[in-house]
């Protein structure tokens, strides 16, 4: 067996798995084949007991797990039985299955967490089988404990099948937990029962008074109620597989989290599993999730306040920003529908106004949104914040008040301003007021109302004056340090920073030092963009950095097989400074985490962009 990653987005990815010259794409499906159950044609692996003469890659099930028999031929891909092994029995009889069922390929593996390391220890197989996982699924606190540990103890190169155990409604969800492989199992039980299998659920075949589908078996049978066992299957079976598509097409296009919310609606377990994961199973999120994406953030769900993107953000912001040195006023305003805000109408209209003031360089704006929380204007361009959409309502829950609330607190405490003005809607004021010391308010009904902007206006032009003039070259030097502590932390921005001046024009500006260029923003990407210049002034602070081979060559992109050791803190999309010695070799921008470049052997790590 042999494994390759070629896409990833958060713990899901799509890769190429290789068995005897045979290959096929992961996630996928073990299509059951016996005499009374036979594949479908467009099945890519055949899960059989049989010995089969088919071009197709065949795994076979093999004798019981606790068989002392000779269990496989030398080529023989087998798995073994082991579907019907309760979970909890005692643990001797768990390792004594152990025993019998050590394979080259395969590991079974008991669904307790306890066991997993056990389990895996020494043994090199890549495709890990969870035997008793259906008595596992129904319990979601502890299914989900024991996925995310069994995916973190076997690493990012290894495979988990997880038998009978996967549907149309819940193969989304658990694809996202890291599994690649499920089987037909669901199906064919499903059929039996005379149920057809749909994305948003099960549905027995006399509840469908029409059938929503176009697969061969619904357009030949008008009537639901006529339909036979075979039939049913046959749709079961093309529901397996467009869901399939569907979760490696949204994985492709960085969409598996927007479907995995659309698919757990249906389900009290899978919606449960998936606040489980996003609140106690952080860690495990934000550690494979990037910090950049093309696709935009739909919060359109509540789940949407828990996504590992979202929290990283709000904790950066809390824990890493530093609001620009010379800006004594906050400003607190609404977030708009355009994204980046500046580039919205209403925000054009507030940033008029403030640069019409007698002195708008000490004004530090500040967009309270759902689901960031607070977005610094210097921040507008980083993701999430530059794209994700929302349902406007006008409505604010009690939990997007909790979570604005908490973090304006928070904020607060590390940064201090001498007056705060508040033009946002009066539902918001009222539940973030007591909050701020002698606020002055501006905005009567809507913030983009005439009297709301005259009056913005009248007390920019008040308080703005009270203070020392800064300088417009100053407060954009300041706004670039900010950004560059959200991005790398205090240590590393002061560094970068030391002695440098700001070219360019918003949102396209240069980091700049006696003449040669440190780093860049872009509004595409949202973050400071290294050069070789601007590496080397970090190269030495221990953060963000990969160790490669004496004898790799530097050239388009640095692959696994190069690299010698990493920080684990990398993220996919962070700015990597290449080492070889110590020395800085070149830089660019990471493809995979840390943790990964250090497990893995295959795949392309770094992303090159200047190198020596």
């Amino acid at each position: 067996m042999n494994f390759r990653v070629s896409n990833r987005d958060g713990p899901a990815r799509i890769g190429q798995l290789t068995i005897d010259d045979k290959n096929v794409i992961t996630p996928n499906i073990f299509f059951l084949d016996t005499p009374r159950c036979k594949a479908p044609e467009f099945s890519d692996i055949i899960l059989t007991d049989r010995i089969r003469k088919t071009k197709k890659l065949t795994i076979r099930i093999g004798h019981s797990i606790f068989s002392t028999e000779e269990k496989k031929k030398k080529k023989d891909v087998l798995l073994n039985n082991y579907l019907i092994y309760p979970k909890d029995v005692t643990k001797e009889l768990h390792l004594r299955a152990l025993v019998n069922n050590k394979n080259t390929e395969c590991v079974v593996i008991p669904a307790k967490k306890e066991l997993i390391s056990d389990t895996i220890e020494s043994n090199t197989a890549i495709l890990s089988i969870v035997a008793n996982v259906i008595q596992l699924f129904s319990q979601q606190s502890h299914f989900v404990d024991f996925i995310t540990e069994l995916r973190e103890k076997i690493g990012y190169q290894k495979l988990i099948y997880l038998p009978c155990v996967g549907d149309p409604s819940s193969i989304a969800l658990l694809t996202y937990f890291g599994v690649d492989f499920f089987d037909s199992f669901s199906a064919v039980m499903a059929a039996r029962n005379e149920t057809l299998l749909f994305p948003t659920g099960p549905c027995r075949k006399n509840q469908l008074p029409e059938l929503p589908c176009n697969c061969p078996s619904c357009t030949k049978i008008k009537d639901a109620c006529r339909m036979k066992y075979e039939e049913i299957l046959e749709h079961n079976y093309f529901a397996l597989l467009c869901e399939i598509k569907q979760v490696r097409n949204a994985i492709v296009t960085g969409s598996l989290r927007e479907l995995v919310e659309t698919r757990v609606r249906t389900n009290s377990l899978l919606a449960s599993m998936l606040r489980i994961l996003d609140l106690h199973r952080y860690q495990f999120l934000e550690e494979r999730t990037p910090i950049v994406r093309k696709r935009p953030l739909l919060a359109t769900t509540m789940d949407a306040l828990n996504r590992p993107e979202v929290r990283r953000f709000q904790e950066r912001v809390i824990q890493r920003f530093e609001k620009p040195a010379n800006a004594k006023v906050l400003l607190l305003l609404p977030c708009s529908a355009k994204k980046p805000y500046s580039f919205s109408k209403s925000h054009t209209r507030f940033r008029e106004i403030i640069h019409s003031a007698e002195n708008p360089w000490v004004v530090h704006e500040v967009i309270l949104t759902s689901p960031l929380g607070l977005v610094p204007r210097e921040l507008e361009l980083t993701y999430p914040a530059s794209l994700y959409d929302i349902a406007v309502t006008g409505h604010w829950n009690e939990d997007e008040k909790h979570m604005i609330r908490s973090l304006l607190q928070n904020y607060l405490r590390k940064n201090t301003y001498d007056t705060v003005i508040m033009h946002i809607p009066r539902v918001m004021q009222e539940f973030v007021a007591d909050l701020l010391k002698n606020p002055l308010s501006t905005c009567n009904d809507s913030p983009t109302s005439d009297e709301s902007l005259q009056k913005l206006s009248e007390v920019l032009q008040k308080t703005t004056t009270i203070f020392s003039r800064v300088e417009p070259a100053q407060r954009t030097f300041e706004n670039i340090k900010s950004l560059a502590c959200y991005q790398f932390g205090k240590p590393l921005a002061e560094r970068l920073l030391i002695d440098c001046s700001i070219k360019g024009r918003y949102p396209y500006q240069k980091i700049i030092h006696r003449g040669s260029q440190l780093g860049m923003i872009t509004e595409e990407r949202g973050l400071i963009s290294l050069t070789f210049e601007g590496a080397k002034r970090l190269v030495d602070a221990e953060r963000y950095w990969v160790e490669i081979y004496d004898d790799f060559t530097l050239k388009g992109s640095v692959f696994v097989p190069g690299i010698k050791d990493a920080d684990e803190l990398i993220r996919i999309g962070d700015e990597i400074m290449i080492r070889r010695h110590g020395k800085l070799c070149g830089v660019g921008v990471a493809c995979m985490n840390g943790k990964e470049m250090k497990e893995s052997q295959h795949g392309e790590a770094i992303k090159l962009r200047h190198h020596l």
